[in-house]
């Protein structure tokens, strides 16, 4: 085992600009944990791009390793649950937030934040989907549970908005391999053959999800939505929800602001549902992990992701601050044969 290892580094400097070096590490640099997990894939998520930018919301404290997400080997154990050799996940808690994270070739964890790769995907696989694949599925599953497929049985439609991103694409993609129509809203047109790839049974333009007409109702158009923008599109695609229909909110990249009247929750008896990934209960987690990799795994996931190694991360997460992202980054932690 290797003392020393690669990882994503942020600092600020002195006059408050943030960079971003690949620094030499060492696992004594890391903090307490049951668990020393040697990452083999990381994914790059956009809460990662706001971390490895200075954003103090995110994270507190810099010099920083960003990565909310990382799949690997357990090295060491203090935790009977878990064994050396073991393939695990570890994503969300405080992973790549307040913790070094999973840009980093090790992590130190507590056992509570880690599961067991589930035998339906390989660790490569299971960063394809990340924290994004994993919200996706939450939305889904709650959309599910408040009767969306019946809604869309009466002719209504299901709309994933941001579809080009992360979380969206994968909506998509799951929507779809349930049977459902599903409706993908984007900003980038030249990509509706990619999410018709996906599934999505049509593309619209983003710009038809933000009606300024100042009606606090519009014409029922969906049974249900996968919402990952935020703000006047998110109030928009609730205005025109139709009655007792669910929209699983997850996302704010347009805006944390929701303007809009109370009509479509006590006219329509629409559902709002907010879906947070980062503190999930380990159950459920693991319940719609072994979805993913069961009745629920993806024949598209080769098609929505592409692989970059730790040096390339950089450019990524410009492009992916720029709203210019198209699926998912797996980062590829290659094995390091350089002296510790």
């Amino acid at each position: 085992m290797l003392e020393n290892f690669d990882a994503l580094w942020v600092e600020e400097e002195a006059d408050g600009q943030f960079t971003r070096t690949i620094r030499r590490r060492s696992l004594h640099d890391l903090p307490p944990g049951d668990l020393l997990v040697r990452v083999r894939y990381s994914s790059l998520n956009y809460k990662d791009a706001l971390s490895a930018s200075g954003n103090r919301g995110v994270t507190r404290k810099y010099p920083h390793t960003p990565g909310i997400d990382a799949a690997g080997v357990i090295v060491e154990s203090a935790s009977a649950a878990f064994q050396p050799g073991d393939p695990v996940l570890v994503s969300g808690y405080d992973l790549g937030v307040g913790t070094p994270g999973g840009f980093g070739g090790y992590i130190r964890v507590p056992a509570s934040w880690a599961m067991h790769c589930p035998a339906g995907l390989t660790l490569r696989e299971s960063m394809m989907l990340g924290t994004a694949g994993f919200t996706a599925a939450q939305c889904v599953d709650a959309l599910l549970a408040h009767g969306v497929a019946e809604g869309t049985r009466h002719g209504s439609e299901l709309l994933v908005t941001g579809a080009t991103g992360g979380v969206g694409c994968i909506a998509v993609a799951l929507l779809s391999k349930l049977g459902l129509p599903v409706v993908a809203a984007t900003g980038k047109p030249e990509e509706a053959d990619f999410l018709r790839g996906l599934g999505a049974t049509a593309v619209i333009d983003r710009s038809e999800l933000h009606d300024s007409s100042g009606r606090p109702l519009l014409r029922e158009r969906w049974a249900g939505a996968v919402d990952t923008v935020g703000g006047p599109i998110l109030a928009t695609t609730l205005r025109a929800t139709r009655y007792g229909g669910t929209v699983a909110a997850c996302g704010n990249v347009a805006s944390p602001t929701l303007e809009l009247t109370v009509y479509p929750f006590i006219l329509r008896g629409v559902n709002l549902l907010g879906i947070d990934s980062a503190n999930t209960p380990l159950a459920t987690r693991q319940l719609l992990w072994e979805r993913l990799a069961g009745e629920w795994k993806l024949s598209t996931l080769e098609m929505l992701a592409r692989q970059v190694p730790l040096a390339g991360l950089n450019a990524e997460i410009d492009t992916i601050l720029k709203g210019k992202q198209r699926g998912r980054v797996v980062v590829v932690h290659e094995e390091d044969s350089r002296q510790a």
